[in-house]
């Protein structure tokens, strides 16, 4: 089920979500060369709980036997890894790295979601381009996100314009509605067909995040139970912003 929300709703997830911002801020300002991927999972949950958050994806368990709960506060995705990748003090960034980082805040009861993927020192001209490709879908695609039209039509904008680009969407995870629950009606697919599926509402609000590989979309799931990496070893990249259905644009929740 779709959830609407209230005005006092969304005021209360814009708060939320403006604490994700300011954590991608400060994460933007400190991200160096010679950091450890734990380092940056300590900034982020100081950072949260500086602001009244607390960071909902740690001890988050999707309920399958034999996988944890995730360890960490946010999600740290290195080169050929797509998503979910578990923060760890053995892992050093290095120059050249591309880094996409996932975290999802909570406070008063509503979570805000976002992702970057950041370029570690001197970029290699496929690399940036894949991260601005990646990016650049997510605005494609909120051009359709409006009152009136389909999720489909979002959907479609997305996976048409990464393919026009010459890259592969991740098929198997997707973005989602959010709120209450980290994940909510409705799954948001980075493809599919214009025209179809739920029609958008004002005070939805949702969360829109291409995950873009650079070669063949097949990805596969490490030991771990939680890291997805590309089948090919290409590179991969991911943009996410919550964002609110108006009755005119849609607002971005996660950017300051």
């Amino acid at each position: 089920m779709v959830t609407i929300k209230s005005k006092k709703e969304i005021e209360l997830m814009k708060e939320v979500c403006k604490v994700v911002a300011l954590v991608y801020q400060e994460l933007e300002e400190k991200i160096k060369p010679g950091m450890s991927t734990w380092e940056l999972d300590q900034i982020a949950e100081n950072k949260m709980r500086s602001l009244g958050a607390i960071p909902a994806e740690k001890g988050y368990d999707i309920g399958i036997r034999g996988i944890p709960p995730f360890p960490a506060s946010i999600c740290v995705s290195i080169n050929d890894e797509v998503i979910h990748g578990i923060p760890s003090k053995q892992r050093i960034l290095k120059e050249g790295d591309v880094v996409s980082i996932d975290t999802v805040a909570l406070k008063n009861g509503y979570n805000g979601d976002a992702a970057r993927t950041f370029i570690i020192g001197k970029a290699s001209k496929d690399a940036a381009r894949l991260v601005e490709v990646t990016k650049q879908a997510f605005f494609e695609g909120i051009k359709y996100a409006k009152a009136g039209n389909r999720i489909g039509d979002v959907c479609h904008a997305i996976g048409e314009y990464v393919h026009s680009q010459g890259y592969s969407v991740v098929r198997e995870f997707q973005g989602h509605g959010i709120g209450k629950e980290m994940h909510e009606d409705p799954g948001i697919p980075n493809f599919g067909k214009a025209g179809r599926g739920i029609r958008l509402e004002p005070g939805m609000t949702l969360a829109i995040e291409p995950m873009v590989i650079a070669g063949k979309p097949n990805i596969l799931e490490l030991e771990d139970g939680w890291t997805i990496v590309t089948e090919d070893g290409s590179l991969a990249a991911h943009y996410e912003n919550t964002i609110l259905i108006t009755e005119k644009q849609p607002e971005i929740l996660t950017i300051l």
